[in-house]
Order: structure tokens, then C-alpha cells, then sequence
């Protein structure tokens, strides 16, 4: 039925495409969706993909139309898709309750953030950081979707193993630090975190990666206010007529 046509809109990611590969249908940092139809919202409320946590994915990739490879999504680009999601599936208005108020955002207001220096000069995903307390130099990446998925696939083994057992900061830096002292092999970098990472250059790496991540602006200034604050993510987002 050739003749129907679907409207599409064009995002555009908060990373600007910097940071992946030449051949990436990623690279131009646009990407073309369209607008949600009864299809997508059969997805959402598919109650095996909501139980095994790959709604909002399943949601997204039906509605990307470019041609890209959703596996290499960074992190806060992929934020940037939800957002936009919510907007053409179900409008821009966004009410949640915040504090015992009752607050209502426009998600079209809602910006990228700036882009920071070390990104704007990035030529790959690896960037360089010197540990400040043990003075250790390590190489990072910004996460993708695949990285997300290799972290919980490991968190779930683990959790089998030990049900009490639930490393996730320190899975997460295993994924994240791409060498140590040039060594990049997997199992030196394992064994740097689980017994040399100090808990304090742990956290400064995470401030860090937090402060040069690509990411969209999830804050607004709630009225009377003079401080941003986040704005909650709950199942409302895109299912409205939660209570």
C-alpha cells in the first residue's frame, strides 16, 4: 500500500556522531524516525518483552528508521531516542509527580547537552585519564547498548552463582577501562579493578565519564525553584495512563 505514507522526524544525537566509526550509519549524528502506530504500541504492551526488560528496545528499533546498527548506540544517544520516542508516540507533555507536586514538562524543550572539549577533539571512543590517588593511567570508552547488554548478561551469571552477590560497579568498570598502564588485555584489566582500583580513583572515573558523556539534559526548574533538577523516568513515560 504504497500510497500511504508515515511522517518521520529527524533527531538529532547528543554525541553529533562524533565518536563512531566512518562506515556508521551513526556518524552524520542524525537519525530518521517516524511516528509510533498501533504496531508499536502492540510492542508495549507486550507483557514477555516487559517482563524481560527489552520493551523499551523493541519500542525503538521499530521506530528507527535510518540504517543503523542499534547495538552501537552510545549510552546518552540512545536517551536521546527515548525521548524522542515518548514525543511521537504519545505527544510532547510529560506529567509526573515530584515531591507530593504535580509537575508537567514539555520534552520538546528539552536540549542535548554542550558537548565537552574531550569530545569535540575525539577522533575514536577512547579517552585517557590519570587515576589521582594511586596515580595509575588508564584508557576508557563511553558505553554502548552492546556494553550494557555484556554487563547484564554478566551481572545475571553472577547473581546465579550468588544470589547475594551483585558487583555491578565494579562489572561496569571491567567494561569501561579499556587499559591500565598500556596493558589491555582482558584479564589484566579484571584483575586491576577487583584488587587494585581504589575506591576513591573509582569514583573520580565515573565523575569524570559523567561530566564528558554526550547525553540529553534530563533536568528542568520546577516552579518557584532556582535549581535544575531530574526529571523522574517512571512507567508513565510511555505508559500514560499508569496511575
Amino acid at each position: 500500500m504504497s500510497e500511504f505514507k508515515l511522517p518521520t522526524e529527524t533527531i538529532d544525537l547528543p554525541s553529533q556522531g562524533k565518536l563512531y566509526s566512518e562506515e556508521s550509519g551513526l556518524k552524520s549524528g542524525k537519525i530518521e524516525m517516524k511516528y509510533m502506530t498501533a504496531r508499536e504500541e502492540d510492542i508495549l504492551t507486550n507483557q514477555s518483552y516487559i517482563q524481560n526488560g527489552t520493551v523499551l528496545d523493541k519500542l525503538m528499533k521499530s521506530l528507527i528508521v535510518s540504517p543503523i546498527k542499534y547495538e552501537d548506540l552510545l549510552v546518552g544517544d540512545k536517551n536521546a531516542i527515548m525521548v524522542a520516542a515518548r514525543v511521537l508516540g504519545y505527544g510532547s507533555e510529560y506529567s509526573f509527580n515530584l515531591n507530593g507536586e504535580s509537575h508537567t514538562v514539555d520534552l520538546t524543550t528539552l536540549d542535548n547537552k554542550p558537548l565537552h572539549e574531550e569530545i569535540e577533539k575525539a577522533t575514536t571512543n577512547e579517552f585517557s585519564f590519570t587515576l589521582p590517588h594511586s596515580g595509575n593511567n588508564v584508557t576508557f570508552k563511553l558505553l554502548t547498548h552492546k556494553d550494557e547488554q555484556a554487563i547484564s548478561r554478566e551481572l545475571e551469571g553472577l547473581k546465579k552463582i550468588n544470589k547475594d552477590n551483585s558487583p555491578e560497579l565494579s562489572t561496569r568498570m571491567k567494561y569501561l577501562i579499556t587499559s591500565v598502564e598500556g596493558k589491555r588485555e582482558q584479564k589484566d584489566i579484571r584483575e586491576f579493578v577487583d584488587k587494585y582500583l581504589l575506591a576513591r580513583d573509582s569514583r573520580a572515573l565515573r565523575d569524570h565519564v559523567k561530566k564528558i558523556q554526550p547525553d540529553v539534559d534530563l533536568t528542568f526548574f520546577p516552579e518557584g525553584e532556582s535549581d535544575r533538577v531530574n526529571i523522574p523516568i517512571g512507567a508513565s513515560f510511555f505508559w500514560p495512563d499508569v496511575e
